[in-house]
């Protein structure tokens, strides 16, 4: 028989690690390049009116941009109120509860966006 030293380590709760960190830093670079290239976009010369707005917005890839930083914000949002629930709100069926209503608001987020971008 071989001898035990310690006892079994159940990991469980807010284990991610290099991942979540991974994930928030490549989205904000996401985000933060989105913004520049809206900035950039509305510093151009010219009257910044609706018709500007629209056609910023109405050339394909800028829509997709856009839906690629709306999922990345999504994300960011997603892997931040998880990590808040599992620190802060210890009763599991709260957290849980907590999980499904911040991915219902998140996955209705991500419905509407795609109805404003692609007006479906």
């Amino acid at each position: 028989m071989g001898t035990s030293f310690g006892s079994r380590r159940l990991v469980v709760g807010a284990h991610y690690g290099v991942r979540d960190w991974l994930a928030q830093r490549i989205t904000s670079v996401l985000m933060a390049a989105f913004t520049v290239v809206v900035v950039v976009q509305v510093l151009m010369p010219g009257a910044l009116d609706y018709y500007r707005w629209s056609a910023i917005f109405s050339t394909q890839w800028m829509k997709v941009l856009t839906f690629v930083t709306i999922v990345s914000l999504l994300y960011h949002a997603w892997v931040g109120m998880r990590n808040v629930w599992m620190d802060y709100i210890k009763p599991v069926s709260i957290r849980l509860t907590l999980d499904m209503i911040t991915i219902a608001w998140l996955v209705g987020c991500a419905g509407w966006a795609v109805q404003v971008l692609w007006r479906l």
